[in-house]
């Protein structure tokens, strides 16, 4: 799909949605950085587009008391896509169209999966260089997904995703989770959860993430074990964040470690300042670096701006 057919069905789309009976969102986030990058092979400056997106989404209310919800979400890339050269600044998110009502929600379609939702914000350094999914498996966006989300139960939730195999040689794939407290820290101070992958895109893992805020100082950790479906990889790991808010500034930090049966144990070191210029706008800085005793060192020096809508 190049970029003139892309523009021209979200032209339609936007117009067809726009004139629906049912209710209509649009938003999106804009996160741009230059950075300086050191792959291991000599420093070189770069403009990253880091996940910014915008989508559709809303619900509309049926006579059974139930709720149709979807969501077309999409991936943008302003920094360096080339439509001349074949590349399409445009990819897809999770899009989906399910039932909402007292039991949760269903949705079938393309969907992270319940064990990468079980992070919650953990992730202090999401979509940047220094994001979880750089050592750790499991954060996975798949279609041919149905997923489901409970209602809250004394603050408990159950997730899951059931991955169909879509082919005569591969295996469905399920992913689990259960949560506890709320992850935005608007009705508790703590969030838990403990989550499990099982034939989820050829890894099979186990995931335990906590964060909890105290006034103005918030802690997180997470612990991981991960192996490949055929028994072999093996790793286990660990995360350790805070984030500290000071005035409009939040200063914050993150470790991160896995360690294969079979090769070399990875650390991971980022340290960052976001400063909120509005309530949907905010510039940054970060550093993050990489490194294992075989292997080259990373190293990563980036400011930014991310402004959503």
């Amino acid at each position: 799909m190049n970029l003139t057919k892309s523009a021209l069905a979200l032209s339609l789309l936007s117009a067809l949605a726009f004139q629906a009976n049912a209710e209509v969102n649009v938003y999106g986030k804009a996160n741009v950085s230059v950075q300086s990058s050191d792959d291991g092979a000599g420093s070189f400056t770069e403009i990253k587009s880091n996940a910014s997106r915008f989508g559709f989404k809303g619900s509309e209310k049926l006579d059974s008391g139930l709720e149709v919800i979807y969501k077309l979400e999409f991936q943008v890339d302003v920094s360096d896509a080339d439509s001349k050269n074949g590349d399409d600044n445009i990819s897809a998110r999770n899009q989906y169209v399910g039932l909402k009502g007292s039991f949760g929600e269903v949705v079938i379609g393309r969907n992270d999966t319940a064990f990468k939702q079980s992070q919650g914000k953990l992730d202090l350094f999401n979509d940047l260089e220094g994001d979880i999914k750089v050592l750790f498996k499991g954060e996975n966006r798949l279609g041919n997904s149905v997923s489901y989300k409970s209602a809250s139960f004394n603050n408990f939730r159950v997730l899951g995703s059931f991955i169909a195999e879509d082919s005569a040689e591969g295996e469905n794939g399920y992913s689990a989770a259960l949560t506890y407290g709320d992850s935005a820290f608007k009705s508790s101070n703590i969030y838990v959860a403990m989550a499990v992958d099982s034939e989820v895109k050829g890894y099979d893992a186990v995931r335990l993430s906590v964060q909890g805020k105290i006034d103005a100082l918030k802690l997180g950790a997470m612990y991981q074990t991960q192996e490949k479906v055929n028994g072999s990889g093996e790793a286990d790991g660990y995360l350790v964040n805070a984030a500290y808010k000071l005035g409009s500034a939040t200063l914050k930090a993150q470790y991160q470690v896995i360690d294969p049966d079979n090769g070399d144990e990875v650390d991971g070191i980022s340290v960052g300042v976001d400063y909120k210029l509005a309530k949907n706008a905010k510039i940054y800085g970060f550093y993050s670096t990489f490194d294992a005793d075989n292997q080259v060192e990373k190293d990563y020096l980036g400011v930014g701006m991310e402004y959503k809508f």
